[in-house]
């Protein structure tokens, strides 16, 4: 599975970096704007992505890679 793919906040912007990585590889003023292509990225990469709300806390997280625990059905 690939490195994680994470959108946060960057100052009044949101910014999208993946773990390991110091710097963001795409900074843009809508969170929309960096999910979208935060989520190109975790597909191409069969990583993770996190996605928090403006304070931190993970409001979302999808799996692209081999989740470790599908859902049954």
């Amino acid at each position: 599975m690939g490195k994680s793919v994470h959108v946060t906040p960057h100052g009044d912007d949101w910014q999208v970096k993946t773990a390991g990585n110091e710097r963001a590889s795409k900074v843009c003023s809508t969170q929309k704007e960096c999910i979208d292509y935060a989520t190109k990225q975790a597909k191409n990469n069969g990583a993770e992505l996190f996605i928090p709300n403006k304070q931190g806390q993970i409001r979302a997280r999808n799996s692209y890679g081999n989740d470790p625990f599908p859902p049954k059905g």
